[in-house]
C-alpha cells in the first residue's frame, strides 16, 4: 500500500549502516515513522532535519508495517535558524515535545497545522517566543487537556488575572488568590489578555506549561520532559537573567 502527504520532520535516527528511521509530522497520518534508504547521506541527512517540511511518500506491504518513506524537501525551516540559537533551541523543544506526546499514526490536523503557524513565527515574528509558549498551550488543549486562563475560577471575574491553579488549570485573580499564592502558579498577562511579554513573562510561561505538560502527559505513565524542552526552559532562563532575548 503507499499514501501522500505533507508533513514536518520531527525527528531522525540511525539504523544501521546507511538508512535512517524517520520520525514525521504528517497532516493526514499524524505522527508516522518511515524508513529511508541511504538517509545518511549528506543530502538526505540535511532534508530530514527537525522542523523541514516535507512531501513524503509512504510505501509498506500492510498498514502495520513500519514501511519507507521517500521524501522531498519543501521548506528547509532548520537552516534557516541555524544562525539564531535561541530560536533554534525552540523549534528542537517543540519537535522533541510532539516525537514524545502524540499518539503514532493518529490524525491531528490541528496540531499540523498550530506547528506550521508556529515555524512561521520562529522564521520571522519578533514575538515568536510568546508565540511558542502560547503554542504549548495549544498543544494541551488538543491532547485534551485545554487551561482556563479567561476567567477567574473564584470569582467569574476576567479581571486582574494573576494565578493559575496547578490542580485544575483554571485562572485566579489577584484578589481570590492572594491567600494562597504560595501553591499557585504565576499567570503571565501574555496568556490572557493582549499584552507584551517581556523575558521573565516567557520564563513564568514556561514553567506554568510545564508543569501542565508533565502532569497531564509525561508523568502518569512514568515519563519526563524531553532533554530538549528542559535546555529550551533554561536557555530561556539565562537570558531572562542577563536581560537578553533575540528579536532579530
Amino acid at each position: 500500500m503507499e499514501w501522500r502527504d505533507v508533513g514536518f520532520v520531527l525527528r531522525a535516527r540511525r539504523h544501521g549502516e546507511t538508512a535512517l528511521i524517520a520520525e514525521l509530522l504528517t497532516r493526514e497520518h499524524g505522527r508516522h515513522v518511515g524508513l529511508v534508504r541511504g538517509g545518511q547521506s549528506p543530502r538526505r541527512r540535511a532534508l530530514l532535519q527537525p522542523g523541514n517540511a516535507v512531501a513524503a511518500t509512504w510505501r509498506g506491504r500492510l498498514a502495520e508495517h513500519l514501511g519507507t518513506f521517500d521524501c522531498e524537501l519543501a521548506e528547509a525551516y532548520a537552516a534557516r535558524l541555524i544562525d539564531d540559537p535561541d530560536r533554534l533551541a525552540a523549534l528542537n523543544a517543540a519537535t522533541a515535545l510532539l516525537a514524545a506526546a502524540l499518539p503514532e499514526r493518529e490524525p491531528h490536523a490541528d496540531v499540523h497545522a498550530s506547528f506550521a503557524a508556529l515555524l512561521a513565527a520562529l522564521d520571522s515574528a519578533p514575538d515568536w517566543a510568546a508565540t511558542y509558549v502560547l503554542w504549548e498551550c495549544g498543544l494541551l488543549a488538543a491532547l485534551g487537556f485545554g487551561l482556563d486562563l479567561g476567567r477567574c475560577a473564584a470569582t467569574g471575574s476576567n479581571a486582574d488575572l494573576a494565578y493559575v491553579s496547578p490542580r485544575s488549570g483554571r485562572a485566579v485573580s489577584r484578589e481570590a488568590g492572594l491567600a494562597y499564592r504560595d501553591k499557585l502558579l504565576p499567570l503571565p498577562a501574555f496568556l490572557w489578555r493582549e499584552a507584551a511579554a517581556d523575558a521573565a513573562d516567557i520564563v513564568a510561561g514556561l514553567a506554568m506549561t510545564r508543569h501542565f505538560l508533565l502532569h497531564h502527559l509525561f508523568e502518569p505513565h512514568g515519563g519526563r520532559l524531553p532533554e530538549a524542552r528542559e535546555m529550551f526552559a533554561e536557555r530561556m532562563r539565562r537570558r531572562s537573567a542577563n536581560g537578553m532575548l533575540s528579536r532579530s
